[in-house]
């Protein structure tokens, strides 16, 4: 059951009355109840998943925490050494008890996600040294958000590890958080100290909190159907041909795509994020105007960024300061300098981590190359720094200059992120890399013009309308919410906000059978 589909959208009328009513004192309960329904109706067989995960880090972080407790009461009966040897002793089954709730979710993650991916590399390796295939495909589903529920599982394993918090002892409080209904799709990738307090307290309903979330549940849907899904007929044109479709044509589906995934996946937050505001509950922000961005570092701290607090956090940090690290940084500076040795374990934990962000994307090369090249270019970029401030020290820009400067590195910032976007969209890596550089190699850009790519002139109008009214409401937004504004006024101007724009996506929205538009493209992963 997709957020675009009129099933979801009777389901979700049908959780916020009985939430305010029927069940308003089992209010994290129903939740749970939902929660669950919802991914039964999505598809019964990713229950399995979806529990074992549950049921895995849950007994798995109440054993680290009881062993945390029972640690805590010995500081007072033994004495220093024994105390000494007995935290040693407890660290040691903590930490078996941590893998073997690490290994389980990455297990349950991997099974689905990366079955098919290993054989393929295996054939491609045992048909170079036998010539032939030595193993068969596995029809295998792949459960629908598994990525960002097993992340954020583990992201709770891992803090009740560290002691950041106590394990949750109800295990259907705990199964809530996992599930809840509206992340599970696509994010964000909730930390549970972070969620844990709204997600089961007590709401009461506020007609004005209501129409707040509303509001961005469907400025949400006009992004997702009014512009995502109508663009993506020129996208999927243009990709499905690009020997046809090389050179300019090749270009342009750069652009339209960048449009097309900001709509779709920031669409799908707000979704996401209206949901929970209308049901009271508070989430992180995922996306503070990603497109305004002027390096690459600037990019990804402002894109789909619970996920790379994840990483940096969980991987980074943790690989950066380990002791492999420290040898390897030890051994740098003693044949590579002082200056470049420290800089070692920051390249390859970097690097680790955007190849593990490229995996996590998907099981395949082409993101496993793009989360590289964004590594490898953050990297590049952050040693010119040096070079950068050399340049302005000695070519001051004069302020009436610094706008324009500011908006060219917004758009070498936004072609390069939407350059290696094209690993996404081609699935193919020679492939890829053909179809960039052809851009600049094959002259067919005065065709552009003849070719409707699936999409007429009205079409394309409405999408160029619907650009500018996102960049519009970007820039209002950079000085306090738009929709806080909007509530500031009486309540007559509330509901005829909402009408329009409800009137707006009922008219120029782009429609499926049944209203079943196209799948959010951030559920593949």
């Amino acid at each position: 059951m997709l957020f675009v589909s009129y099933e979801f959208i009777a389901f979700l009328c049908l959780v916020v009355i009985g939430y305010y009513t029927f069940f308003k004192r089992f209010q994290w309960q129903f939740l749970l109840f939902v929660s669950f329904l919802f991914y039964y109706l999505s598809g019964k067989e990713y229950l399995i998943y979806i529990s074992g995960v549950t049921i895995a880090v849950y007994l798995t972080a109440i054993r680290i925490s009881k062993l945390h407790d029972g640690l805590k009461e010995k500081k007072t009966t033994l004495d220093k050494q024994g105390f000494k040897n007995e935290k040693k002793r407890v660290g040691k089954v903590q930490k078996r008890w941590f893998c073997l709730g690490l290994f389980i979710a990455l297990v349950l993650l991997g099974i689905p996600k990366y079955t098919n991916f290993i054989i393929r590399n295996m054939n491609f390796i045992w048909s170079g040294i036998l010539g032939k295939k030595a193993f068969n495909f596995v029809d295998l589903l792949l459960p629908l958000g598994i990525s960002f529920y097993t992340f954020k599982s583990l992201g709770y394993l891992i803090d009740v590890f560290r002691g950041k918090y106590p394990a949750e002892k109800n295990l259907a409080k705990f199964a809530l958080f996992v599930s809840f209904f509206p992340q599970l799709i696509q994010g964000p990738i909730s930390r549970f100290d972070a969620i844990s307090e709204s997600l089961f307290e007590k709401h009461e309903f506020s007609e004005k909190k209501f129409i707040r979330g509303l509001y961005r549940l469907l400025w949400g849907y006009f992004k997702k159907v009014v512009i995502a899904d109508r663009i993506m007929t020129a996208v999927v044109t243009i990709i499905a041909e690009p020997e046809k479709y090389n050179g300019g044509f090749a270009f342009l589906g750069i652009v339209f795509y960048t449009i097309q995934i900001y709509a779709d996946f920031t669409g799908g937050i707000d979704i996401t994020i209206a949901i929970a505001e209308m049901l009271g509950i508070k989430t992180e922000e995922n996306f503070i105007r990603p497109y305004f961005s002027k390096s690459i570092k600037e990019y990804w701290n402002r894109w789909h960024i619970t996920m790379g607090s994840w990483f940096t956090e969980y991987v980074f940090y943790p690989l950066s300061v380990s002791n492999a690290m420290l040898f390897i940084s030890k051994s740098a500076r003693k044949h590579l300098g002082k200056n470049i040795g420290k800089r070692v374990p920051v390249y390859i934990s970097t690097l680790t981590v955007w190849f593990l962000t490229g995996f996590w994307h998907g099981a395949g090369w082409n993101f496993i190359v793009w989360g590289l090249l964004n590594g490898l270019f953050m990297l590049i970029s952050e040693e010119l720094k040096g070079f950068y401030e050399l340049f302005h020290r000695f070519v001051p820009i004069k302020k009436c200059r610094l706008r324009i400067y500011d908006a060219l590195c917004v758009m070498r910032t936004l072609f390069f992120v939407s350059s290696v976007r094209m690993l996404d969209c081609y699935g193919d890596v020679g492939l890829t890399f053909k179809t960039y550089f052809s851009i600049f190699t094959v002259n067919n850009w005065h065709l552009i013009g003849k070719e409707e790519l699936g999409l007429d002139a009205i079409q394309f109008a409405v999408v160029g309308v619907g650009v500018i009214i996102l960049f519009a409401v970007s820039l209002l937004n950079r000085g306090g919410d738009l929709r806080d504004k909007i509530l500031a006024k009486k309540a007559l101007l509330w509901y005829t906000g909402l009408g329009a724009l409800f009137i707006v996506i009922l008219v120029f929205g782009a429609y499926g059978m049944g209203f079943d538009s196209s799948q959010f493209i951030y559920n593949q992963f």
